[in-house]
């Protein structure tokens, strides 16, 4: 970890662009994912061309990027891995993440000199696991998210030179540490293997049907029904703090099937929090009232499926908060992701906002245009014009790889080229 930080804000990256946009709005690190060994195999844009490219585009900006290996290796597995290894290294990637024993023992041998962290996949939920693991060579841990707020001051009081790092805010799975057969079952797609279709985000329909004594219970997905095992998204914001406290040194985002926008915003209001927390010239109330704001917007300004501490509190907690959504696969926002920039010019003290737009903008609509970290600007859509033509436009769309416009704002705050923009519907 750098050494002029203090705390690691780690984000995921699908591709490109969500990489940039994650380091744009805060990011000090990235994971994506190595090709046929990566968990999010069906998602990962990465090919190995791109993750050299995407290392090196890391380390212009003296931030880290991290490659994940964390699938539960088979025989077949093993016999590419080694010369996909020895890539990596070359690279000078700063971590691999990793979850099978096996695939430890090979990057060991084949990057001897690349730090090993621990995938949240191997379930390290106690202070003698957290040993042995460091006994085998793994630098940092990634925390199973079973793991309570008491245990992680436990386990970092017991071994203080170890990185932990914690998963805070994303999509939850509801089995063990993401051990789900659900997906392996139904449809032959191992979520081990990286290729889960999220089984648990179904509706079903429960049927209870008598024979003789037994009682069997038949679970259908059909068009309606409960969502069972639905579990809300993981959100703490709010226990900053008290992680900071216990000992976290890396502070993880989930979602690289997320869009930029997401990444933007989270990535954004994360990075803002830790700021504010930070500030020692700031006063308590003054955070407070900041930090709320910036909770206020997750909720607000985000599709999601409702807010969880998940285990971090305890059970009790978990269940108070009402852990799973039962009714709805997601919650709905009033807000959309609406534009991304990506050239600004200025002159005589206008700015020149190139975007391409990704949901419709109207002639009059007021934006909001959120500029690193996350400094929100409200801007009104007084003239939209097509880019190199003297052409006005009252509308434009984001079908077809997304409409090009110029909107232009004045130069009091200056707006970086990736910077996304929101309007409420």
């Amino acid at each position: 970890m750098k050494k002029n930080i203090t705390f690691e804000l780690l984000a995921p990256a699908g591709n490109w662009e969500k990489m940039k946009t994650a380091f744009l709005y805060g990011a000090d690190a990235v994971y994506f994912g190595l090709p046929d060994f990566s968990l999010r195999v069906r998602i990962n844009d990465f090919t190995l061309t791109q993750i050299a490219k995407a290392i090196k585009y890391a380390h212009s900006l003296k931030k880290k990027a991290y490659v994940t290996v964390n699938i539960f290796g088979h025989n077949h597995h093993l016999k590419k891995l080694p010369s996909y290894l020895r890539f990596l290294a070359k690279q000078q990637v700063d971590a691999l993440i990793v979850s099978d024993p096996g695939i430890i023992s090979l990057a060991k041998k084949h990057c001897p000199k690349t730090p090993i962290h621990l995938s949240t996949q191997a379930n390290c939920t106690n202070k003698e696991a957290l040993f042995f693991w460091y006994k085998q060579g793994v630098e940092r841990i990634v925390l199973g998210r079973e793991v309570t707020l008491k245990e992680i001051q436990e386990m970092h009081q017991a071994y203080p030179k170890i990185e932990l790092e914690y998963f805070i805010h994303g999509a939850m799975c509801m089995s063990y540490s993401g051990r789900c057969f659900l997906s392996k079952y139904f449809l032959d797609r191992s979520a081990n293997q990286g290729d889960c279709v999220q089984p648990c985000r179904w509706e079903y329909d429960v049927f209870i049907k008598a024979k003789g004594h037994e009682e069997l219970l038949e679970l259908v997905s059909e068009q309606h029904g409960s969502y069972l095992l639905n579990s809300k998204d993981l959100c703490l914001l709010s226990e900053l703090p008290a992680l900071m406290k216990a000992g976290v040194s890396s502070y993880k985002i989930e979602g690289r099937a997320k869009s930029v926008y997401y990444l933007a915003t989270v990535v954004g209001i994360y990075r803002q929090a830790f700021n504010v927390l930070e500030d020692k010239k700031m006063k308590a109330e003054e955070k407070k009232k900041i930090l709320a704001q910036l909770l206020n917007d997750l909720k607000d300004k985000l599709v999601h499926r409702g807010y969880t501490p998940g285990f971090l509190l305890g059970r009790e907690k978990m269940l108070a908060t009402e852990g799973q959504n039962n009714f709805l696969s997601h919650n709905s926002s009033a807000w959309e992701f609406c534009g991304q920039v990506e050239k600004v010019v200025i002159k005589n003290k206008i700015q020149s906002l190139e975007i391409k737009v990704h949901n419709t903008i109207r002639l009059g609509d007021v934006l909001e245009l959120i500029i690193p970290p996350y400094q929100v600007l409200n801007i009104k859509v007084k003239e939209m014009m097509i880019p190199n033509k003297q052409e006005k436009v009252v509308e434009a769309h984001g079908g077809g790889g997304g409409q090009r416009i110029v909107i232009d704002i004045p130069s009091t705050n200056i707006v970086p080229e990736g910077s996304v923009l929101r309007r409420q519907l």
